[in-house]
């Protein structure tokens, strides 16, 4: 495996490469771009299913209310919508939800799930950069980003706005891919990840290097506790992550105080 790389003045990676920083950003939308419409489906066959259960776990955290207390979710990065609409469904009638996403193409995916499953008037989708979040100071009860951090080019940048748009007391969930602690599970991991995953890509959607690069990009995000680091640094309180399957992903959480 990779090692986590760091962003500098000039330079970032992408998946394996180093690039130009100021050239990342463009490069992950026609990723984004490349494989929005089949996005969801690969997303259930990369995982086996399991992405489910990660957001479900993501959603159980996050507890949004069930009464009629307002609430409003910020879903940095929610393409298509699946963290947003399993939040407003598990909660209250007051329960909304804001997706922030740079890449228009998967907005256009999210709007037209909201439309089919009845939520068009509790989940809005704003094109937005995560690193120049387009909203006020303290105006959220929660932010999530689920398997989108790792995207960013300037990380540090995401955090600290999130941090600022959300009201005191407010919790910050970053569900991501992260470092398997599973003894033999880790080859396998490996082995499934490099071997298959692009080729499913390329029969899915007809692009095997979107994919390559994704399964590229998970090796090269920071272990957790340097990630933990980071959110720290951003200005998050009670910092703290949970393995899930083995440290395949891990749920990392913060709060501002």
């Amino acid at each position: 495996m990779a090692d986590s790389a760091r962003t500098t003045e000039d330079a970032t990676h992408f998946g394996f490469r180093t690039v130009p920083l100021g050239e990342k950003q463009a490069m992950v939308d026609e990723v984004f771009h490349s494989v929005a419409r089949r996005y969801d489906v690969m997303n259930d066959l990369m995982s086996m299913g399991l992405h489910r259960l990660w957001k479900e776990a993501l959603v159980s955290r996050l507890r949004p209310p069930k009464n009629d207390r307002p609430f409003a979710l910020l879903d940095v990065a929610g393409g298509t919508g699946d963290v947003s609409f399993r939040t407003v469904e598990a909660g209250g009638p007051n329960t909304r939800a804001t997706v922030a996403d740079i890449n228009a193409e998967m907005l256009s995916v999210g709007r037209e799930r909201a439309e089919k499953r009845g939520l068009a008037g509790r989940v809005a989708f704003i094109e937005a950069n995560a690193e120049e979040l387009p909203f006020p100071d303290r105006s959220f009860d929660a932010v999530t980003i689920a398997f989108g951090i790792r995207n960013v080019p300037r990380m540090d940048r995401a955090l600290a706005h999130m941090h600022r748009v959300l009201k005191p007391g407010g919790r910050c969930f970053v569900l991501e891919f992260s470092r398997v602690d599973v003894p033999g599970l880790d080859a396998i991991y490996d082995a499934y990840s490099f071997r298959v995953i692009p080729g499913l890509g390329k029969l899915v959607t007809g692009d095997a290097e979107s994919y390559r690069y994704l399964v590229e990009s998970i090796r090269r995000f920071p272990p957790p506790e340097e990630f933990a680091e980071l959110m720290r640094a951003a200005g998050f309180r009670r910092v703290a992550y949970t393995p899930l399957t083995g440290g395949i992903v891990a749920l990392h959480s913060g709060v501002r105080v």
